[in-house]
């Protein structure tokens, strides 16, 4: 059972915030106003600096190491270091940020040189992304895209015996409110022989949750199923945008290609592991008749507490809504309990023929839609292959995504008892094609 923290902070708009309470305290790169980027916390409307902290002499031992390594602008130094060190440094943060710390009167007088106000900062990636690994762990979501394709065969017989991955494209991963350009593909349009070149006209959205690498492994070298958890640094939100016509021409025989390159969003704080574990819950049983995972993916632990419980929005904002002053109009709401594979059994599987894993790279969960329409994760499903309309404040339809249309990916952790916890926000508009 995870030891309750109902801790609150001397920062007073930590204390019931919705995203970055005392309890959280995700890392980030971030810029203050004239600054160069380096490491920071997110808590309450604040950013706390780690570089002015460090250079402070505010933090000792493994976390004094910890907080050096967040000084540049990247959190691959970080993420390299792995758990013990992400610990330390999470329980000093806690100590000094905390109602009644001993060190408050003197963080109070360094003022926003140590605090600045999150409004006031640029937010970037945080960190350098060698690889990125887009899975396919939805099962709802594989479901309702195969049915659509394979009416009376929706689930290859793989699903259930491999956790399925391809090599994603990492040089077009970028952070939340970057906008995304609607990319240019062949396309082979319904009645057709031959394929047209063009702007995408089925440009759509995926709900996700992205995983950011700690620690890696030697190549030749698998990580085990029950080690798996120590090399995971931490969570975000991902989006990966996809081309539907695109990718419905260029998929066979090899997957996703031009369909999906074009851009990967993703929100910019980490939330760790630690924040996490309030949230933990038994991976939910697999449906009767279905297969055991075979031994190198199959762990008591990890079956027992490897699953997590988060809840995952999806809002639109169009251009008339932004005009008139509308709110963004939810569209799903699911959760990571939609998920057939448990991370840990995505990092063993990655490695287990010996591929080499490194700090900073990245996987997508891929599109965790629930059973129900409601939460479903992407527009694909939502609007039935396109062919039943959303309908939106206003009487807007959109069936896939306009240019101008502003999608955004919100997470929420929530347990009684416990402070909730966000992700922040996973934003992105799009632009029309060049």
């Amino acid at each position: 059972m995870t030891q309750t923290d109902n801790r609150r902070s001397w920062i007073a708009s930590a204390n019931g915030h919705p995203d970055f309470p005392l309890q959280n305290l995700p890392l980030g790169i971030f810029s203050p106003a004239g600054a160069t980027p380096r490491g920071g916390v997110a808590i309450g409307d604040a950013i706390f600096d780690l570089k002015v902290a460090s250079d402070a002499g505010l933090f000792s031992g493994e976390a004094s190491e910890a907080a050096h390594a967040v000084c540049g602008d990247s959190l691959n130094a970080f993420f390299a270091l792995g758990a013990s060190a992400r610990r330390a440094l999470r329980s000093q943060l806690q100590d000094l940020l905390a109602e009644g710390s001993a060190a408050q009167a003197r963080l109070e007088a360094m003022g926003q040189a140590l605090l600045p106000a999150a409004a006031t900062c640029q937010l970037h990636l945080p960190a350098r992304v060698g690889d990125y690994t887009d899975f396919y762990v939805g099962i709802h979501h594989a479901n309702n895209v195969g049915r659509l394709f394979r009416p009376d065969n929706p689930l290859l017989p793989n699903y259930k015996h491999v956790p399925i991955g391809y090599h994603a494209r990492s040089s077009t991963v970028c952070v939340s409110g970057t906008p995304v350009r609607r990319p240019l593909g062949q396309t082979l349009p319904p009645g057709q022989e031959a394929p047209s070149f063009g702007p995408s006209k089925r440009l759509d959205y995926e709900l996700e949750l992205g995983i950011w690498i700690g620690q890696g492994n030697e190549m030749g070298e698998a990580i085990a199923i029950g080690d798996a958890q120590r090399h995971i640094a931490g969570y975000c939100l991902l989006n990966d945008w996809s081309a539907r016509d695109v990718q419905a021409w260029e998929y066979q025989p090899l997957g996703p290609f031009l369909a999906k390159n074009f851009g990967t969003t993703v929100s910019p704080w980490v939330v760790t592991a630690e924040a996490l574990e309030p949230f933990r819950r038994a991976q939910p049983a697999r449906p009767e008749g279905d297969p055991q995972p075979l031994p190198y993916l199959l762990d008591e632990a990890d079956q027992a507490n490897g699953a997590f419980d988060i809840q995952l929005e999806v809002l639109l904002l169009t251009p008339a809504m932004r005009e008139q002053g509308l709110a963004p109009q939810r569209l799903a709401l699911s959760s990571t309990l939609n998920m057939y594979w448990t991370v840990a059994q995505l990092v063993a599987h990655h490695s287990v023929g010996g591929c080499k894993l490194q700090p900073g790279d990245l996987f997508g969960s891929g599109t965790l839609s629930g059973p129900e329409p409601e939460a479903f994760g992407s527009l694909l499903e939502s609007t039935f292959g396109g062919k039943q309309p959303i309908t939106l404040p206003g009487g807007e339809q959109r069936t896939f995504l306009q240019d101008g249309d502003e999608v955004i990916l919100r997470a929420r952790c929530e347990r009684e008892g416990y402070a909730s916890i966000g992700f922040g926000e996973c934003r992105g508009v799009v632009l029309a094609a060049r």
